[in-house]
């Protein structure tokens, strides 16, 4: 399981701190004031009892008929009232399960002369039964229904569940906000190594950008600007030493080429040297070819639109290769905002890549959507083993895979050549297995309408 990112992660510890926080305040608000409004409920219900009772008292004593008397009482319609007067109950209306709601403790307790108050659960829902005792031995009981107030704390539930789900989605708002804040100094270096990567060495992070990453910014500055020196040594140091070979190979060459037109009147033997070191003077003249493109490959790439199916039937016709073996896939766009030169080298390898190793190439496939550019160079060679598709890209390496596909003709640069000049473009090429059989070289771009 991929563990999460670190602003998901921030996101959801605001979250779930926000829904923790809010849960705690809900249940306690609510508990509380529900054991303010149930309090107050019942002082009210006591106070009102008693007052009924008093009023029941004297119309007892006044000889007053029971029911009567009820009757007379204000009770409104949460309210119900009940005498018991020596073993007989007196109702202000039908029973209604009156009596009954009466716990029979309560009950014991009011006919030894002690008032009592107690919490029940009718079928209304529920009441608090009071029950007072008279002077003339009867017992006065009221039944006040609470589901007024059973409502009223349903309802400030409901709205306490509603704030705390507002709460913890406010601070998921407020976690991604502030680590896309805190996060920004990091997505900046990650943009910046990007970049760099795509070789524009120039990059660099603003020190007084964000002063608590002081350190940060200025090590990975001063990284980039050894890895530029390194860079422009190495770059330096091939471009010279292409220089400086050029010279006497261009004398090599002469000598060689003259050697070769006399070739007839040579002997064999001497026939077949000559042969051989004009062959391998084709091939270091090639090498230093290459090693100079491959020591200006680091600069940024001059990007223009480029029509890149037409640009490979050229290569492929400069090689000989049918233009038909050059196709587009059904709605892909061909026309490339690419380094022509730098692309036409990039096709050229490819093709050389295919015919030196798998036999020529047999299809040539410019693809991709909105997103993505894509080219594919098909041989029905060998195909490139899985444990070589990375390191035949490097400078002067002919893998296992490489040296199985073919001869060992070539500078060992041509590969390396095509990835630096697609990373230059901020792309990358792979090897992949062709359906049926052989190698796919496939080149792919992120689109750049700029």
């Amino acid at each position: 399981m991929r563990p999460l990112r670190l602003r998901t992660r921030v996101t959801v510890g605001f979250a779930a701190g926000a829904l923790l926080i809010s849960a705690a305040m809900a249940v306690l608000s609510y508990d509380l004031t529900r054991r303010t409004l149930l309090d107050s409920r019942e002082r009210t219900a006591v106070r009102t009892a008693y007052f009924d009772a008093t009023v029941v008292q004297a119309g007892l004593a006044a000889d007053g008929e029971p029911g009567d008397v009820l009757r007379a009482l204000d009770t409104g319609a949460s309210r119900r009232v009940a005498i018991q007067r020596w073993g007989t109950w007196y109702l202000r209306n039908a029973d209604n399960g009156i009596t009954a709601a009466i716990p029979a403790g309560l009950r014991q307790q009011v006919t030894d002369g002690q008032p009592s108050r107690q919490l029940v659960r009718t079928d209304n829902g529920a009441a608090l039964v009071v029950g007072v005792p008279l002077t003339d031995g009867s017992q006065f009981y009221v039944i006040d229904s609470l589901s007024e107030l059973d409502r009223t704390l349903s309802v400030l539930g409901l709205i306490l569940t509603i704030v705390a789900f507002v709460t913890t989605a406010c601070g998921a708002v407020v976690g991604t906000y502030l680590a896309r804040r805190a996060l920004r100094p990091l997505t900046s270096v990650a943009d910046a190594a990007r970049t760099i990567t795509a070789g524009d060495l120039t990059t660099r992070l603003d020190p007084a950008a964000t002063p608590d990453l002081e350190r940060l910014t200025s090590s990975f500055n001063g990284m980039v600007d050894q890895l530029a020196e390194r860079l422009e040594r190495d770059r330096r140091f091939a471009a010279d030493v292409s220089h400086e070979l050029r010279s006497p190979l261009q004398t090599l060459a002469a000598a060689t080429s003259v050697l070769t037109r006399r070739r007839d009147q040579l002997d064999d033997r001497s026939a077949r040297a000559v042969q051989l070191v004009a062959e391998e003077v084709d091939r270091f003249q090639a090498l230093v070819t290459d090693l100079l493109e491959l020591a200006r490959s680091d600069q940024r790439p001059d990007r223009a639109p480029v029509d890149i199916a037409a640009l490979a039937r050229r290569s492929c016709a400069d090689r000989g290769l049918p233009p038909t073996i050059v196709r587009d896939l059904p709605g892909a766009d061909h026309v490339w905002h690419v380094d022509e030169r730098r692309f036409t080298q990039v096709l050229a390898n490819l093709l050389d890549n295919a015919e030196r190793h798998g036999g020529g190439a047999v299809a040539v496939v410019v693809g991709g959507d909105d997103r993505l550019a894509t080219l594919d160079v098909d041989d029905e060679g060998p195909g490139v083993p899985p444990t070589d598709r990375d390191s035949i890209f490097g400078r002067f390496v002919r893998g296992r895979g490489a040296n199985a596909r073919g001869d060992s003709d070539g500078t060992g640069l041509g590969l390396a050549l095509v990835a630096q000049h697609v990373s230059a473009h901020g792309g990358h090429v792979t090897a992949l297995d062709r359906p049926g059989g052989g190698a796919r070289f496939r080149v792919e771009l992120p689109r750049d309408r700029s």
